[in-house]
């Protein structure tokens, strides 16, 4: 039987960049695979029994979550059980790979590895913890939860940006590269993947946009932010961010 492989959320930031370099995966629309529908996500895991599963599916939106708990708990919480109660039972031996975030720790210190406490500050970051947990408790045969952070190599979408927030950034083309290579290799388990180099927001928002202005976190009002984003890793080397030309 022929194997399909494939990307949930291939419309989002980081799914258009894995659209990019997996161009041979299936990358179907939320009209075409709505992963809160339990019944639809069986049906389709099922009929296409995927060698390779990379989920980055996601409400990523602070706000938003804060604002639709609802939506953020069936989107990011059910949606990665259906897809994994999917595999589970038509499917366990496909490689499920599941997109976190560096934002699962509450973001005091800093330079967190993979042993690190998880400690979530806002209701985004709880709901991609506990998606991880879903993972990794579950009987898949092979799984690899990346956390990372990461933004398009775009222009900055906002007139300002904080100078006082920080994170080991990379653009979302070099985690698309950085999840082949690691996928490539067969990684499981959790792995960091980050840059060589911690940065303010602001550094990070200058290299797309240099007419970007600074601000603090005393000038933001919504739900907590995880203040320092930078990782590490125990396990892999940094990866480097793309040159901007």
């Amino acid at each position: 039987m022929l194997m399909t492989n494939l990307i949930t959320g291939g419309s989002g930031k980081l799914g258009r960049e894995l659209v990019e370099v997996y161009s041979d995966f299936l990358h179907p629309s939320h009209d075409e695979l709505d992963v809160t529908d339990k019944l639809a996500v069986l049906n389709y895991v099922r009929k296409i029994k995927a060698d390779i599963i990379i989920h980055c599916a996601a409400v990523t939106d602070v706000r938003l979550c804060e604002v639709r708990k609802d939506l953020a708990w069936r989107v990011n919480i059910e949606g990665t059980e259906n897809l994994v109660k999917a595999c589970l039972e038509y499917n366990n031996d496909c490689y499920f790979v599941y997109i976190s975030t560096a934002c699962v720790f509450y973001g005091d210190k800093g330079n967190y590895v993979e042993t690190d406490l998880p400690y979530p500050k806002n209701f985004y970051s709880l709901t991609k913890l506990l998606g991880e947990f879903i993972v990794k408790s579950s009987n898949l045969r092979k799984w690899l939860i990346l956390r990372t952070n990461f933004v398009p190599k775009e222009r900055w979408r906002y007139p300002k940006a904080f100078i006082d927030r920080f994170g080991t950034y990379l653009f979302a083309n070099d985690v698309a590269l950085a999840v082949k290579s690691l996928v490539d290799d067969g990684h499981d388990g959790i792995v960091h993947v980050h840059g060589h180099k911690k940065m303010s927001m602001y550094e990070l928002a200058k290299i797309t946009t240099p007419d970007v202005e600074p601000m603090t976190l005393s000038e933001y009002e919504g739900p907590p932010l995880t203040v320092d984003m930078s990782l590490r890793s125990i396990r892999i080397k940094p990866f480097s961010m793309s040159n901007t030309q």
